[in-house]
């Protein structure tokens, strides 16, 4: 059995749980439990605070963990990096109030700034030989520079609504930051098999993300034209059709490449153009 922490609320909470359910992991339903089991995978979820979830997996309290690497870098738990997620993106920056002028990083030298992520700052401040106060402050941080307690605010930002509605404004960008799976460095063989196989579902859903499976009708004399302009994971799938002179031409592309070169596809004569969406990919 693998123990996964995951955040016990917010917006990691939900992808971290949809994540597991596009993998196929069906967890215990009914009241949701600080331990849940999986019916049909050798898994169970912890939840935890955010912030708590390196401390448990560099003690071996859970195995693995998914967590922002906001967390991470703040840690610095002797845990590993096995994998990147690509969700809960966010940035970690400097803010001010918005009237003051701000010209470059040496404006805060001698200025208090608030955060709830002390090491960040002092490694950055340090690195750019800024000399500042660091007040730590636990919730929320943005308030600190209208009620007097800071100068600026070192957090999160995801929108920037927030900055906006307490009348600051981001000035420097200090890291970016996503969701990361993280693992004890001490797992047994059979944990890391069980790690193993749900990186391999875990591949396989990112791998389908953004990406569409197109079938369309082509004349036999445009396929070279049309493969250079719709290439596949290696090579599209080409089949004859009943109708002479003409062939079905299947390929995986990214969303985002679609509207481009559509016009480019029927100027060479491609018809009938299905988009399908993709679940699961596995090469």
């Amino acid at each position: 059995m693998l123990r996964i922490a995951i955040q016990a609320k917010g917006r990691l909470y939900e992808e971290t749980m949809t994540l597991l359910t596009e993998t196929g992991i069906k967890l215990e339903s009914g009241k949701r439990l600080l331990l849940l089991p999986a019916r049909n995978f050798p898994l169970e979820v912890l939840f935890l605070r955010d912030d708590d979830i390196p401390q448990s997996v560099a003690d071996g309290v859970a195995d693995v963990g998914i967590v922002g690497e906001n967390e991470y870098a703040e840690k610095k738990k002797n845990v590993i990096l096995k994998k990147r997620l690509g969700f809960s993106k966010c940035r970690l920056s400097l803010a001010i109030p918005k009237e003051i002028a701000y010209t470059n990083i040496s404006w805060f030298n001698g200025k208090v700034i608030a955060t709830s992520y002390p090491e960040i700052l002092k490694d950055f401040l340090r690195e750019k030989k800024v000399n500042a106060d660091i007040h730590v402050i636990t919730g929320s941080v943005e308030i600190a520079p209208s009620i007097g307690l800071s100068d600026a605010i070192f957090d999160i930002v995801s929108s920037g609504s927030t900055l906006v509605t307490n009348h600051l404004k981001e000035v420097e960008v200090l890291m970016k930051s996503e969701a990361l799976l993280i693992s004890n460095p001490g797992l047994t063989e059979d944990k890391l098999a069980i790690l193993d196989e749900m990186l391999f579902r875990i591949d396989a859903v990112q791998m389908a993300e953004d990406k569409k499976y197109v079938l369309m009708n082509v004349p036999v004399e445009n396929i070279d034209k049309i493969i250079e302009v719709l290439p596949g994971i290696k090579s599209p799938t080409i089949m004859p059709l009943a109708k002479e002179g003409w062939n079905s031409l299947h390929a995986v592309i990214d969303e985002k490449r679609f509207w481009d070169i559509i016009g480019k596809l029927k100027a060479l004569g491609a018809e009938g153009i299905l988009v399908i969406p993709i679940e699961k990919m596995i090469l």
